[in-house]
């Protein structure tokens, strides 16, 4: 009875003891796993749900089954023409096969520091086989574009001839082959050749950000400064040619109303003088006399605050002015 009793105690610590190990495991959506006995992989979970597994045996590792993203850090790297740009890209992958990702890599952290590894090596020789333009361009659309006001950030109303005719550039822009875009595609194709043999599919990758090194960033900004300073010319140009253009229309137009001004001045005055001539004319046929003293007095009035001293009165001009008759 003993025998049974600690037969049956036995069995029920086993049976607790495998229970608390945990015989079944649960694979969620958006995971995978592999069974590991031993430290030997024994199989490849893929499909989501409830599993069973040999306790004490077997270990469950978990993968993500998403696709994740890579973020890689600035890398300062030589074009093929020996100027230093700082690359920037990032990269979406995920686990295609469990059990190589186990075999060669076994950790997620791990299969970033390999990728960001293979991926910066194809990047610096991607960059180091082509020209700086094909790098930073994606289109030659700037050189069809180049000293138009749109490309410039000056509006619509500049004209266009007057900035092609007063900005030359420091350099021509090269024309590009490739661009940047099949450069991110010519990377991928590279990295993806690496990858499969570590379980891994890299889905695509992209430069975030091309940034040029100081040099060449002060290169850079003193030939915009030099073309700002070519365009701010160009309108002090041609600012100084419509202030010439319109001071000689206000001038010729001065000029010409002045004259009709003078025109219209002696017409009217001609025209008074001609009326006065007339009144005079008519007021001396009609008393002589009368005429004659007033136009000496009107003269008496005109000349003699203007004499200092007289010495003599004796002549015909001042007869009305001592005459007792006043003739």
């Amino acid at each position: 009875m003993k025998r049974f009793i600690v037969t049956l105690v036995v069995i029920a610590v086993i049976f607790i003891g495998v229970v608390a190990a945990g015989p079944f495991y649960v694979v969620d959506e958006g995971e995978q796993a592999v069974i590991v006995q031993m430290g030997k992989l024994v199989n490849v979970i893929t499909e989501a749900g409830l599993h069973f597994k040999v306790p004490f045996i077997d270990d469950v590792v978990r993968y993500p089954k998403r696709v994740m993203a890579m973020d890689g850090e600035q890398r300062s790297m030589p074009t093929k023409e020996k100027q230093y740009i700082w690359v920037d890209v990032t990269a979406r992958w995920k686990i295609a096969d469990p059990s190589k990702f186990y075999e060669s890599i076994k950790t997620v952290d791990a299969a970033y520091a390999k990728l960001a590894e293979v991926i910066d090596s194809e990047v610096r020789t991607v960059v180091a086989e082509n020209y700086l333009w094909e790098s930073v361009r994606n289109s030659n659309i700037i050189m069809e574009r180049s000293g138009s006001p749109e490309a410039l950030g000056l509006g619509e109303n500049i004209d266009p001839e007057l900035l092609q005719s007063s900005i030359q550039p420091e350099t021509n822009y090269e024309p590009i082959v490739k661009g940047r875009r099949q450069l991110a595609e010519e990377i991928l194709a590279r990295s993806r050749r690496l990858v499969p043999e570590y379980g891994i599919e890299l889905i695509d990758v992209v430069i975030r950000q091309i940034r040029y090194s100081d040099e060449l960033t002060q290169s850079v900004y003193a030939r915009m400064i030099k073309e700002r300073n070519q365009i701010a010319q160009a309108f002090r140009s041609e600012g100084e040619g419509k202030k010439a253009d319109w001071q000689g229309r206000m001038d010729r137009e001065r000029r010409s109303i002045l004259s009709e001004a003078y025109e219209k001045a002696e017409t009217i005055r001609g025209e008074g003088d001609a009326e006065a001539a007339r009144i005079y004319a008519e007021a001396y046929g009609r008393d002589r006399s009368f005429f004659d003293f007033w136009r000496a007095v009107e003269s008496y009035r005109i000349t003699m605050p203007g004499f200092d001293k007289t010495l003599s009165t004796d002549m015909e001009y001042f007869k009305y002015l001592y005459s007792p008759t006043a003739r």
